[in-house]
């Protein structure tokens, strides 16, 4: 059977090769048109680790569960600064080690799938035709804990490549997710057994290579197992955004305020930008409600996971994560399910606006942030005693007193 063949730009190729050539210490960066980026470290011209692409978080999560499954994820007391090196997957399995808590031959797996993933993906994604790259000797890992032969890496890729291709999946990235999408017409076609078992996993929260792992099987069965239902509509591959680790230190919270210690309800604001966060606490705790602030994309989750606010004001555009992102992982909790989200953008486009409400936004508001803008959004969507109230409250409080 015929396959589509990869076909490496020159100057990719030879970045590869110049660097196992030169025995090279440092970083190769290749990124591609569309904003993804892939990072190569090499050590004395070998590969020692690799990071990008769309899901690191799902990809590191992954690995662990399959190489290191004693390690409880959700209990390793990361802290901020651990997931803001350039190589912070790497760096947490060096932690890890020296707390002899795994392995070198875990960690030699765990790298070796790591990159195999990478060019993988890479490959597929790019071509290797519409992406640039660049040496870098700024981050080197000095003590590697396993050296990689790109040449074995690049043959392992093609021979995947093959593989995946020839069971009918070169037009398939690993990375989507499948979720069910005609119900009745499935459950007339398969067993019941096997009806419920699409129903739980076949939902839009599993990528293709989180459902294999979870089966403890190839990615490559399991796809060609759904092929049938993708191509007759039943199933549909789908995008959906990264897992990002919880951090135990979280952006310092808002205080110095009476509602603080109230009931008042609780407003959140995700936003990357101090000064909207200020503008916004200003306005909030004017109104006698309680405010916090998350000014860093990765945490948002764990953050607002941890406090469950009343409502959300998410920014649009941010690093790592975007408003769109977040508000679907959102929307896929329970807990969230009902909580108003108001999308904060600077473009009040259509476009925007209609995608905001697909993944689930409950409002639009554009900036720049007024006082009068931010709190009629609050009264529409919440509950709330805004400071007049409270006001109007203690002045009743005060007359049965006098009386």
């Amino acid at each position: 059977m015929t396959h589509p063949e990869l076909r490496m730009s020159n100057n990719i190729l030879n970045e590869f090769k110049t660097c196992t050539q030169l025995q090279y210490n440092g970083s190769l960066n290749i990124k591609s048109t569309n904003g993804h980026q892939w990072i190569f470290f090499y050590r004395l011209g070998r590969i020692v680790w690799a990071t990008g692409g769309s899901h690191p978080f799902r990809r590191w999560r992954r690995n662990m569960a399959q190489y290191c499954p004693h390690i409880d994820i959700d209990k390793l007391n990361l802290r901020k600064e651990d997931l803001e090196v350039k190589y912070w997957d790497y760096h947490i399995l060096e932690i890890l080690h020296k707390r002899q808590e795994i392995q070198r031959e875990q960690i030699h797996a765990f790298v070796e799938n790591t990159i195999g993933e990478l060019l993988f993906d890479l490959a597929q994604q790019t071509n290797f035709v519409s992406a640039s790259c660049d040496r870098s000797q700024e981050v080197i890992l000095e003590t590697p804990m396993s050296f990689t032969s790109a040449n074995e890496s690049m043959k392992q890729m093609q021979d995947s490549w093959k593989i995946w291709s020839e069971a009918g999946l070169a037009h398939f990235s690993p990375d989507l997710a499948p979720v069910l999408r005609k119900p009745e017409q499935l459950q007339q076609q398969v067993s019941e057994s096997v009806y419920k078992n699409f129903v739980n996993l076949i939902n839009g929260k599993y990528t293709l290579r989180d459902l294999a792992a979870k089966m403890k099987q190839s990615v490559v069965p399991v796809t060609r197992s759904l092929l049938p239902y993708i191509l007759k509509g039943i199933v549909e591959l789908v995008e959906v955004p990264d897992l990002p680790l919880l951090v135990t230190q979280v952006q310092t919270k808002s205080v110095a305020s009476p509602a603080r210690a109230s009931n008042a309800p609780l407003v959140a604001c995700v936003d990357d930008s101090p000064q909207i966060c200020n503008i916004l606490e200003e306005i909030i705790v004017s109104h006698g409600l309680r405010f916090i602030k998350i000014q860093d994309a990765i945490q948002a989750l764990p953050i607002l996971i941890q406090d469950k606010p009343d409502l959300i004001f998410l920014d649009l555009i941010m690093p790592v994560a975007n408003g769109y992102e977040i508000c679907t992982q959102l929307r896929r909790m329970s807990a969230f399910a009902n909580t108003p989200v108001i999308i904060l953008t600077g473009n009040d486009g259509l476009l925007d606006r209609v995608r905001a409400k697909v993944v689930g936004a409950t409002d639009f508001m554009t900036k720049p942030v007024a006082s009068d803008k931010v709190m009629s959004v609050v009264r529409k969507y919440l509950p709330v005693q805004v400071k007049h109230q409270l006001k109007r409250k203690r002045d009743q409080s005060h007359l049965k007193v006098c009386h």
